[in-house]
């Protein structure tokens, strides 16, 4: 390659780039989710396009798509909240495994009796469009907010639900017959397992190292968490166990550890995931031919059909039957099955193994999840205001960054409060942070100031604060306990009273001894 045609490459990929951008302003706007442009872009480049890109590299595409999803599940697991995620982990997990095997069974039987595909290649179908896709989903759910509960089942199934279908799809594709149910289900047991178990020990052993080891820059934060990440992925794909499952568990343990700087590394795995879906999706559009899609166009219909109004609602019912979820919520998450990037990239499996009618295949998929996706994608917000699910006072968590000060044996916070948040109207005394803490400055409308025992912390304010390295975890539980329930959090059931200082004086009986933080 010459220098000129390097540059005509990268002012190619740079425009594409910019106007993919550009499409995430018209996404949030319209309610759809971004995909679809990024979809239409590579259509548009590609194959009977404008730009007549003759592309059709099945193989290249799996391994960049694979690496991109690997991006963008670290990237879902670092803006996982444990707290959100805890309560909904058994029900995520029954709706990983005896959900999917729900799913799969039923839209594959609709493939071959009402399409009349071929049973491995229903049973592919099926496999493939098993898996939901998180990006979509909250990329049209982020304007309503959802009880923790809801939002918290579909992102653990999101995460957890793509490494039983990647198992399926393989084997499915796999030249030869396939393997009894009973050999797949513990295969699928045994490579959960290993990737569960590579992945919280990558995730548990990085971040004890993140923090106990100060990098010389702020910057390689990010960099090393990334690095951590796709070292789980890496790890659990060689120990032949779920590589997918062990990146998420390991991201998640990473975005729960506080470590410093977590804001910037959220942030910068954020930048990486759209990044990544921008490039995965061009190229998926560029792989796809318009003109071959026309005769598969009413059987991808009919099979989405009965995936979204059949498979998915009974894959929620029996699934979620011990654990007694209200109907509404039933019906959001039924109908919040959204298909995004893995059941496109999943579909190739079958192209690169060399399987008869794996075009027709992936087709079809495409179609699927095209069509049902503008369906579903702008109605999910009316959906949950009319099941009236969503849930306006719940207050927002805050947003803390910690920065390590390594030879002041200390730690600044940066506290920015959020519209939500009960700390709006409490006086810093009102804090009772731990001694070792302080309230140094306060940036309010782009003026700063130090702020006196009596100042009154309003929404919009961003706090530095001070702690020494003892009670750096217990000044943030407090911090996150104030925020959540308001000044007199841990005396009305809030957590984050274990170095929380008396009630004020004024609630205190006569008689009673004053707390102290131990």
């Amino acid at each position: 390659m010459t220098v000129h045609q390097l540059n005509e490459l990268l002012l190619i990929c740079s425009l594409v780039l910019l106007i993919a951008v550009a499409a995430v302003r018209i996404s949030s706007r319209s309610g759809l989710p971004s995909l679809l442009l990024y979809l239409g872009i590579g259509v548009a480049i590609g194959q009977d396009g404008i730009g007549n890109v003759a592309f059709d590299n099945a193989e290249l595409t799996q391994v960049i798509g694979y690496a991109a999803l690997v991006v963008i599940l670290a990237e879902g697991g670092l803006g996982t909240k444990w707290k959100e995620i805890k309560p909904a982990l058994p029900m995520a997990v029954v709706l990983s495994t005896v959900g999917v095997a729900v799913s799969v069974g039923i839209t594959a039987a609709a493939a071959h009796y009402l399409v009349g595909l071929e049973w491995r290649q229903a049973l592919i179908i099926g496999a493939v469009v098993s898996s939901t896709d998180a990006a979509a989903v909250f990329s049209v759910l982020r304007k309503v907010p959802l009880p923790s509960r809801v939002t918290g089942v579909l992102e653990a199934e999101s995460g957890f639900n793509d490494a039983p279908v990647v198992i399926l799809v393989v084997a499915f594709s796999t030249v030869g017959p396939v393997d009894s149910w009973y050999v797949l289900v513990g295969t699928i047991i045994l490579e959960l397992a290993i990737g569960a178990a590579i992945g919280l020990a990558v995730g548990f052993l990085g971040s004890f190292g993140l923090r106990h080891v100060a990098l010389p820059a702020s910057g390689l934060y990010p960099i090393a968490v990334m690095a951590i990440a796709v070292v789980a992925y890496a790890a659990g794909a060689m120990a032949h166990g779920s590589g997918f499952l062990a990146v998420y568990l390991a991201s998640m343990v990473l975005g729960n550890a506080k470590l410093p700087h977590a804001p910037a590394n959220r942030g910068f795995a954020e930048g990486l995931g759209w990044i990544a879906q921008i490039g995965m999706f061009v190229l998926l559009g560029l792989l796809v031919t318009p003109s071959e899609l026309v005769g598969d166009f009413w059987p991808a219909i009919v099979i989405g059909l009965v995936l979204t109004m059949v498979a998915r609602p009974m894959e929620i019912l029996v699934s979620l039957v011990p654990f007694r979820i209200p109907w509404q919520e039933q019906a959001l998450m039924s109908w919040a099955g959204l298909r995004g990037a893995v059941p496109i990239i999943l579909a190739t499996i079958p192209m690169v193994s060399g399987i008869e009618g794996s075009q027709r295949v992936f087709n079809i998929v495409f179609i699927l999840v095209v069509v049902y996706t503008l369906v579903q994608g702008p109605t999910l917000p009316w959906l949950a205001k009319a099941l009236k699910l969503g849930d306006p006072s719940e207050a927002a968590d805050l947003g803390v960054e910690s920065a390590p000060l390594e030879r002041l044996r200390g730690h600044l916070l940066s506290v920015a409060v959020p519209p939500g948040s009960k700390m709006h109207g409490v006086e810093v005394a009102e804090l009772r942070l731990p001694p070792g803490a302080a309230v140094t400055l306060v940036v309010r409308d782009d003026k700063s100031f130090v702020p006196g025992p009596a100042t009154v912390l309003r929404r919009g304010d961003e706090l530095l604060v001070v702690a020494t390295d003892p009670v750096r975890d217990a000044t943030e539980r407090r911090l996150r306990a104030v925020g959540q329930g308001g000044k007199l959090a841990g005396w009305l059931g809030t957590g984050g009273a274990t170095a929380v200082a008396a009630p004020p004086r004024h609630l205190r009986k006569k008689g009673t001894r004053r707390r102290t933080s131990g």
